[in-house]
């Protein structure tokens, strides 16, 4: 199979806790946990550059879906957050709420809730995914 992206992802973490450094094919991210997990709050925490994935997907899909209709909506807003529940089987939620800067009619509300669950990570979110790890 023929992997998405031209480059891998990589990454490394010395013996600072929690500090990692995070390559792409343009450059660096650094992630960190929050100081009150023994991190030093650099950089988002995995948890959040997992949900900044997907609203990042989430608004580009959005934008290009907008202005392939030629809708007036000059911003598009998102928030989101997660809970588990380790009851049983570990289930987690997203919640994700989008928002417009401008009046949307509830019809194109309607429809930009179904391209939103059409973006590509949200896709991945709601397949199946195996993780195959080598060391």
């Amino acid at each position: 199979m023929t992997p998405l992206l031209e480059q891998n992802i990589e990454g490394s973490i010395g013996t600072q806790k929690y500090l990692c450094t995070i390559s792409w094919r343009n450059g660096t991210l650094l992630m960190d946990e929050p100081e009150v997990v023994g991190g030093q709050n650099i950089g988002p925490d995995p948890f959040s550059t997992f949900l900044a994935s997907l609203a990042g997907c989430t608004l580009s899909t959005l934008r290009m879906y907008i202005d392939r209709k030629g809708w007036d909506i000059p911003e598009i807003f998102i928030s989101l957050n997660l809970t588990q529940t380790t009851e049983g089987d570990l289930v987690t939620t997203i919640s994700r709420d989008i928002s417009f800067s401008s009046t949307v009619s509830a019809d194109i509300k309607e429809r930009l809730l179904v391209i939103a669950d059409k973006c590509p990570v949200s896709k991945i979110l709601k397949n199946q995914v195996l993780i195959s790890t080598t060391i």
